[in-house]
């Protein structure tokens, strides 16, 4: 095996005090106050004869279980098993205070703090990102937030979650954020695949528009010098399309509906040379979805523009583990292509060489 150091682009470790309490319906704050519910209910569903239920009860034990965790550390020391020493990770705060689920216990500045303080006792492992939410007020708006993550933490990108209530040509993010992450060499990480977290009120037709590929075309023509990362290659739902459904040849926009197809199209016009995609959490149906992976990097315009990530701690929702699904995604690509998408292009995306 080729000495390859993995950077792992998309995980998070926020636990649920850092999440609204209800979240997203008022029957889970059970779960939150009385968590020996979860290990009840896997207990029942071993004594039933459905075995992909008792699998599947299982798996929501063990992502309760990290949610619970007291601290961002503890979290941490528990992603870690799964890699090798000297694996880096870019760790995605995310600013839930405002989304209309309920209060937040710790807010956005308490989560972005604990994560330096984490970072300090790791600097070598953890790139630590700052999540902006652009309708943040006084004392810490946006602006004021990402300069201090930046000039005073030490952080070194920028997490954008367009679900929980903007567009990504928000005013402020066109006006002030983009700029700044331009000027000061910030790469960009934002979430791109159905579903996830929500602002509350908003159907599933309000998020996909601010969240599918081509929503971002006017912000990468605005700005061709900013490194954007569409998180999840527009997520399980339209790799599952794309391979199940197939495209009807009678309809000429049959294609263009599909996400992941936006995204291609994108990567190979030409027009976004700062464009990025990572494979966070959607390779977690590896079976299904990595033949499809390995033909699409063939091509030379997605192959160096495709980022190694996980999505832990989401990923404990499913059926294969973290280094299960690392370990069959590099014996399927090859130490070349894996070297490319696991070291090699994430340190052009974040701007540690060109």
């Amino acid at each position: 095996m080729s000495d390859i150091r993995i950077t792992n682009c998309h995980v998070h470790l926020f636990t649920t005090a850092h999440t609204p309490r209800y979240f997203p319906n008022r029957f889970v704050v059970v779960f939150r106050y009385f968590p020996g519910l979860v290990r009840f209910a896997r207990w029942v569903a071993e004594l039933l004869p459905y075995e992909s239920f008792a699998a599947s009860m299982l798996r929501l034990e063990a992502f309760h279980r990290a949610g619970q965790r007291t601290s961002q550390a503890e979290v941490f020391r528990h992603l870690r098993r799964f890699y090798p020493a000297d694996t880096r990770f870019v760790v995605l705060p995310l600013d839930m205070d405002l989304i209309g689920h309920g209060p937040v216990e710790k807010p956005i500045r308490d989560q972005h703090e604990e994560l330096a303080k984490l970072t300090a006792k790791h600097p070598d492992n953890i790139i630590p990102f700052a999540c902006v939410y652009p309708d943040r007020e006084a004392p810490h708006t946006a602006m004021e937030e990402l300069r201090h993550c930046v000039e005073e933490l030490g952080f070194r990108g920028v997490k954008l979650y367009p679900p929980t209530g903007f567009a990504p040509d928000h005013p402020v993010l066109m006006d002030q954020i983009y700029p700044y992450c331009v000027e000061n060499n910030l790469p960009v990480m934002v979430h791109c695949s159905r579903g996830g977290v929500y602002l509350k009120g908003w159907d599933g037709a309000q998020r996909d528009a601010v969240c599918e590929p081509y929503a971002f075309r006017r912000v990468l023509s605005s700005f061709p010098d900013l490194r954007l990362c569409l998180a999840h290659y527009g997520g399980k739902e339209d790799w599952a399309s794309y391979i199940d459904d197939g495209f009807d040849p009678d309809l000429a926009h049959s294609k263009a509906r599909n996400w992941v197809y936006q995204i291609n199209k994108m990567l190979t016009s030409g027009a976004y040379p700062n464009l990025w995609v990572d494979i966070s959490y959607t390779m977690f149906r590896f079976e299904s979805f990595q033949p499809l992976l390995k033909l699409f990097l063939r091509d030379e315009s997605i192959r160096t523009r495709v980022l190694f990530g996980s999505d832990f701690y989401m990923t404990l929702q499913e059926e294969h583990s973290e280094k299960a699904v690392s370990l069959a995604l590099r014996d399927a690509l090859g130490e070349e292509i894996f070297g490319d998408i696991a070291q090699h292009n994430p340190e052009i995306w974040l701007g540690e060489r060109t």
